[in-house]
């Protein structure tokens, strides 16, 4: 790694050390999980105070590049673990794959050799967030069914996902069980007459909650992906919404269609 900066240069000192440190990785001489140099090393290395080598490593961070680990150190964040294919994921074959599947999560991870975990917390009728209720078309005061879960791999938490459905299509189905069977809350609705046929996604990128970033264990400022799905029956009703919380160094979003 170049050990010296532009004096003369326009770039803050810091940026020029940040610049040289991302070369650096992407060229591999600092790989996946590696330690970076700390403050006090690089200060000395660049002749600087720890509060410019701070400021270095405070713009990778800002990039996701590095994470920081209390009392260790700041190392190279590893790539997304979870390539998530969105086209794919949702058909019956791939949900119900092998008559085990428990919805396309659970195969999704099995697919990748990781032991997929759901935990459930919150389960039952609610009067949904009024964001929810407009994407689903309720009225005021109607109910839908929540299914609030923590989702792991390997023992790894991965994501947070809200599932919000009409509580006229949810309520003595199986939905409203803690399993809720083969193929998961997409072939209950399809049981009960309401397959979703089509489906809308919207992912936007935030700072998470403090419970989120406790849940997902982020240690830096760091922001998640905040995907909200809905889905569509054949007369084009909604008939779930879905919120995703998840950790952008863990996932990458894949979209593919077909040209004209």
């Amino acid at each position: 790694m170049p050990e010296s900066i532009d004096p003369t240069s326009d770039r803050p000192v810091y940026r020029q050390i940040a610049d040289q440190l991302r070369q650096a990785i992407r060229e591999g001489r600092y790989g996946e999980g590696d330690a970076l140099p700390s403050e006090t090393a690089l200060a000395e290395t660049y002749g600087v105070t720890r509060m410019t080598a701070r400021q270095a490593m405070d713009v990778l961070k800002n990039e996701g590049l590095v994470r920081s680990e209390h009392g260790r150190g700041v190392f190279v964040r590893t790539r997304p673990t979870v390539r998530r294919l969105a086209r794919n994921r949702f058909t019956k074959a791939w949900r119900e794959s092998g008559g085990t599947g428990r919805g396309a999560y659970d195969v999704e991870m099995r697919q990748l050799s990781l032991e997929p975990g759901v935990e459930l917390v919150e389960l039952g009728p609610v009067t949904p967030p009024p964001e929810i209720a407009e994407r689903l078309g309720l009225k005021a005061g109607e109910k839908a069914l929540i299914r609030r879960r923590q989702m792991y791999a390997g023992g790894q938490p991965m994501q947070l996902a809200t599932s919000y459905v009409p509580w006229s299509l949810a309520e003595g189905t199986q939905m409203v069980e803690r399993d809720s069977g083969p193929g998961g809350i997409y072939s209950r609705l399809a049981d009960v007459g309401h397959g979703p046929v089509r489906f809308t996604e919207e992912v936007a990128t935030r700072m998470p909650t403090p419970e989120e970033a406790r849940f997902l264990r982020l240690t830096d400022p760091q922001p998640v992906f905040n995907l909200f799905r809905t889905a569509f029956d054949a007369s084009g009703s909604p008939v779930e919404v879905c919120e995703h919380v998840m950790s952008g160094d863990r996932w990458l979003l894949t979209y593919e269609w077909a040209a004209d």
